[in-house]
């Protein structure tokens, strides 16, 4: 079976998606898509997913990934990486064909970004503590280090939590004001000491200042979207044992 997933115009012509929850064998509360390898699902189904994304996107490619921290550190690999070695940082890149990147998230924002002139693409795990301090900052110096111009790369932002769904509260609010304070815009108004905080335009935002010229931004909420994808937060308000992960992918074909 192939599981749906979404695409981004902006990325046209380049092997990538945006999947979500469906289309996979796992069952439970982790039903059915879950890619997540540290969610506690059976490793054996959590590879049948992973083996049904990549077959979707790039087949015979290989898919690699990170143990992901919420940092800003981008992992460049090539055809002499060990793609089963899972480094700690949250953001990839390369200009090998053949590669699948991978980034798992549950309501952090996935950005996948091509220069298709220059043959080079990145992938970037972007929470909150990774988006304010510069992971697609990191992705894009990466990018330009393998030889990509950054006015050419193009950038798409996959389903993450929405501005609807996102509350946080003032002590977070001015964390991002003391950064910058044009960062009071990405707030609207919610309960008294709360604010509730759009992360997709956010990191839309950071991408445009770094030179990006060509952001896409997929609109979804997953956690609002139940029946279409995991959700940290969801799952922690439902008092959930675990929570599943979807995968956003990007590589390179022969072609």
């Amino acid at each position: 079976m192939t599981p749906p997933f979404t695409t981004a115009a902006a990325l046209a012509r380049v092997s990538h998606g945006f999947f979500g929850r469906r289309g996979g064998v796992s069952t439970g509360d982790l039903a059915s898509l879950n890619c997540g390898v540290g969610s506690g699902d059976d490793t054996a189904l959590i590879a049948e997913n992973r083996r049904r994304v990549g077959a979707a996107v790039l087949p015979g490619a290989a898919l690699t990934g990170l143990y992901q921290v919420h940092g800003n550190c981008c992992h460049i690999v090539d055809a002499d990486s060990d793609l089963a070695a899972r480094p700690e940082a949250d953001a990839l890149a390369t200009r090998t064909p053949g590669i699948l990147l991978g980034i798992l998230t549950a309501d952090c924002v996935p950005v996948l970004f091509a220069d298709r002139a220059a043959g080079v693409v990145a992938a970037a795990h972007a929470g909150w503590k990774g988006a304010i301090a510069g992971v697609t900052d990191a992705a894009l110096d990466a990018m330009e280090s393998l030889g990509a111009r950054r006015s050419d790369v193009v950038a798409a932002i996959g389903p993450c939590i929405g501005r609807a769904s996102y509350e946080v509260d003032d002590g977070f609010v001015q964390r991002f004001i003391a950064d910058d304070p044009a960062n009071e815009r990405f707030f609207a108004a919610g309960k008294p000491g709360h604010a509730m905080f759009d992360i997709a335009a956010y990191v839309a935002a950071r991408l445009a200042a770094a030179g990006v010229a060509t952001v896409a931004i997929g609109g979804q909420d997953t956690y609002a979207e139940a029946e279409d994808y995991f959700s940290y937060r969801r799952a922690c308000h439902k008092s959930e044992n675990s929570y599943g992960r979807q995968l956003s992918v990007i590589g390179l074909g022969d072609g």
